[in-house]
């Protein structure tokens, strides 16, 4: 269990905002040059470069694998430890979620449309559009939502794990976690197209994070072990040489977990570095914070802020365009964080756990 030297030591990464806001700057260029298309090497050279984008989702669950997991090792022993996590995680992501699933089904009728029906839409109101973008079930919502349905199924189980299970044991766990993953994409890719939107075959990219989590709460993650981290990109690194050995269904499987563990390696990397390191100075620049904090709402809004753009500003110059999306969103998203979701994230404050210190957690 862990003891209070341990809940002590647990530590603010201020440099994680800003690995937060390269994932969410990776997914926004990945759907903006994915949504559009013009003429011109330059365009088709960065829109070739932004299709890696898609991976931010990854970073973003890895991420919050390793935050969720470290928060709820070094709480386990509080008191209201269920109560507080699920207010706390509820407070941060329900309110943005419902708000914006009413901005989106109301919104048809502001351009003569009508608002589709609640059988399409109900999947996203309670948590299963990932299931019918997976199966095909016939659904209508905002189509970058199944991630979120993905994360919360995570916090449904995962504190019940941690607070009932011995490290041993959850370590067995993150590996059946894993493993299952693995299978399920090589299985379940044979029959849908879009497995990568199911929760039980992107269950891996979080627990990984946990790993992380559990790493770093055995004294693992420090200045000495950095090079570690680095070193493991090498092996990770070396799936393309099974290309020629093994189906193409493996192969995209074992790409989703490569994926996931070189980014959990680079983030042990970077929290290990010293303070005053070039890379912690550029992830700690006003900018990313900044854009770490908003991440959430970037992720909510920016497809929709993206369509209206095109519809009322759209130009001939694919880079004004681009720079006017992208300024566009980070106005909504920042007058959302400002005048909607920091009210709520204000009451987190009444849900802590004996005032553990620890990184921010705002997918």
């Amino acid at each position: 269990m862990v003891s209070g030297d341990k809940k002590s030591k647990l530590s603010y990464y201020t440099e994680l905002d800003g690995v937060r806001a390269i994932a969410i700057l990776m997914v926004m260029f990945f759907h903006f040059f994915s949504d559009f298309e013009t003429d011109g090497s330059i365009f088709q050279f960065l829109k070739r470069l932004a299709l890696k984008g898609e991976t931010g989702v990854t970073l973003f669950f890895v991420l919050s694998g390793f935050l969720i997991t470290r928060i709820l090792l070094s709480t386990r022993e509080s008191k209201n430890y269920f109560y507080n996590f699920f207010v706390r995680r509820s407070l941060r992501i329900f309110p943005l979620y419902y708000l914006f699933l009413v901005i989106y089904y109301l919104t048809p009728l502001f351009f003569g449309g009508s608002i589709p029906e609640f059988g399409l839409q109900i999947y996203y109101w309670i948590y299963l559009q990932d299931f019918s973008t997976t199966f095909g079930w016939k659904s209508e919502g905002p189509g970058q939502f199944w991630s979120l349905a993905v994360e919360e199924h995570f916090y449904l189980v995962w504190p019940f794990l941690i607070y009932y299970l011995r490290e041993r044991a959850i370590s067995f766990w993150i590996s059946v976690i894993i493993v299952t993953s693995f299978i399920l994409r090589i299985y379940l890719s044979r029959h849908y197209p879009l497995i990568h939107h199911f929760t039980f075959t992107r269950m891996d990219d979080l627990a990984i994070g946990a790993i992380l989590a559990l790493l770093e709460y055995h004294g693992f993650v420090k200045r000495r072990n950095a090079i570690y981290f680095l070193l493991l990109l090498i092996p990770v690194n070396m799936v393309w040489v099974l290309n020629r050995f093994v189906g193409p269904s493996i192969v995209d499987s074992l790409s989703f977990l490569q994926t996931s563990i070189s980014f959990c390696s680079l983030i042990g990397f970077v929290i290990c570095l010293q303070e005053g390191n070039w890379l912690k100075k550029i992830l700690t620049q006003t900018p990313l914070i900044y854009t770490g904090k908003v991440s959430y709402g970037l992720y909510v809004f920016h497809p929709f802020c993206f369509k209206l753009f095109e519809i009322f500003f759209i130009t001939k110059y694919w880079a004004v365009n681009l720079l006017g999306s992208l300024v566009f969103t980070y106005v909504i998203a920042s007058l959302s964080y400002y005048f909607f979701e920091s009210y709520f994230l204000k009451l987190k404050e009444y849900f802590s756990n004996d005032k553990v210190k620890v990184a921010p957690v705002s997918e």
